[in-house]
């Protein structure tokens, strides 16, 4: 059976396998669900320079004016990196744009979200003691990619933020996904949205993922035992990988609600099977863009904000976990086979579409 519902040339995801992930999705079924939320991408790929990595953003509010965005953090393994969590964790906000690298180019990264935070912002900085933390997050990409040759540069954060858009997000081996592995499977960007009603308003929950976590025997999908059904062309015995995740909303939490929310995506993460390897950092972050306004320092002595009672965030919490679940496997069904950098040699296989849905009862493809 074919994918006749996708345009030309368009990846199919898991619905389009017929896999039955639970829940009602936005329309793009993707973390730019969320009003406002944009999304850009930096891919750098040379085979010659052994170079397949890139850079992934997300601005929560895009434009030329500062803004708080209202966020929580939690990780599961601190494995990794996630840069200006310390003042997240105090404060219950940042502002400024999320990327997602490789894990040594985080400084460069970093370098480069300022740089484009003073350029974006320039009345706040040049008539202010502003001072910039965006937050930088990476997994390892040295099996596809030489991460020693520092490949990632400043300039490759820039235009990933000068890319965001508010449209569909490409999925797989984009951005800073390029060079991922996901369950022994080419892995990487993978994302998915969720609808829900709270108090008779409408909201939108969604995860953008950079998947470079688990090994074969652990994969399930949906409760089917997927990687010991496809436990072919293996790559590594251990946990070598991690994940990032980001959950976006339109609902409007504090900052405690928040770190509430992102420790859900333990749970949909833990949905695929992993355990939470030593050698994985498993750091995800969710924001909500609700009660925009201006940055503290310009904000009244007194702030009167909208908050969503804790009582009634289960719906919120079941949709986080679900759209991370998706997410997921969205990552893993955009891969392609790619050679393997350490060791040479190799190919890290993409999951096999038709194999995975006659695991869910459907037809093989023809």
């Amino acid at each position: 059976m074919k994918d006749t519902n996708l345009k030309l040339g368009q990846k199919p995801r898991a619905r389009d396998l017929g896999l039955p992930f639970p829940g009602t999705t936005g329309p793009l079924n993707a973390i730019t669900d969320v009003p406002g939320v944009a999304v850009g991408f930096c891919t750098l790929t040379d085979p010659a320079r052994n170079m397949r990595t890139g850079v992934t953003a997300i601005l929560p509010r895009p434009g030329m004016v500062p803004m708080p965005v209202w966020a929580g953090q939690y990780s599961l393994n601190g494995n990794g990196e996630m840069t200006g969590t310390h003042w997240i964790h105090d404060a219950g906000y940042f502002v400024g744009p999320i990327c997602i690298t490789n894990t040594h180019g985080v400084g460069a990264v970093h370098t480069g979200a300022v740089r484009w935070m003073i350029d974006t912002y320039a009345d706040y900085f040049q008539n202010h003691h502003a001072w910039a933390m965006p937050v930088v997050a990476e997994t390892y990409d040295g099996v596809l990619n030489d991460i020693n040759a520092l490949h990632v540069q400043p300039e490759h954060a820039i235009a990933a933020l000068n890319a965001a858009s508010t449209g569909p997000v490409a999925e797989g081996s984009t951005g800073g996904g390029n060079g991922m592995i996901c369950y022994e499977f080419k892995g990487g960007t993978g994302t998915s949205s969720r609808l829900i009603e709270i108090g008779g308003q409408s909201y939108t929950v969604a995860a953008l993922v950079q998947a470079n976590h688990g090994i074969r025997p652990w994969l399930t999908i949906l409760g089917r035992p997927v990687g010991q059904l496809m436990p072919e062309d293996s790559l590594h015995a251990t946990e070598m990988g991690s994940i990032i995740v980001i959950v976006a909303t339109d609902a409007p939490l504090s900052g405690l609600s928040l770190r509430q929310v992102a420790k859900r995506a333990a749970i949909g993460i833990g949905r695929g099977g992993t355990p939470g390897g030593n050698n994985s950092g498993d750091i995800f972050m969710a924001f909500s863009t609700a009660n925009a306004g201006p940055v503290p320092q310009f904000a009244p002595a007194v702030v009167t904000k909208q908050e969503l009672n804790g009582e009634v965030l289960d719906p919120l919490y079941l949709a986080s976990v679900e759209a991370v679940e998706e997410a997921i496997v969205n990552a893993m069904v955009a891969g392609e086979d790619v050679a393997t950098f350490k060791p040479q040699g190799v190919i890290c296989r993409a999951i096999n579409h038709d194999r995975l849905r006659g695991i869910f009862g459907g037809s093989e493809a023809r």
